[in-house]
């Protein structure tokens, strides 16, 4: 897991469902960090930084097009 990055930040399990079917599309190797947690308690969100996207190193330019593609309102970390 030392390989993979922060590219964005989520508030809610319900913003990240189209991402996921994305990135399995396009092969891009992800997971949500603290997903679980914040699907069963929502207000761990701000407890625990959100729900974070981990991307490995060599897919963060991928995903970073696909996010500036989406219509959303992302907070992305650099």
């Amino acid at each position: 897991m030392k390989d993979f990055v922060t590219v964005a930040v989520f508030s809610l399990p319900s913003e990240i469902a189209v991402l996921k079917s994305i990135f399995e599309k396009e092969g891009i190797h992800y997971f949500f960090e603290n997903e679980t947690i914040v699907s069963i308690d929502p207000f761990a969100s701000i407890a625990y930084g959100g729900i974070k996207l981990k991307v490995h190193h060599n897919d963060v330019e991928v995903v970073r097009g696909i996010l500036d593609n989406l219509d959303s309102h992302l907070r992305i970390v650099e």
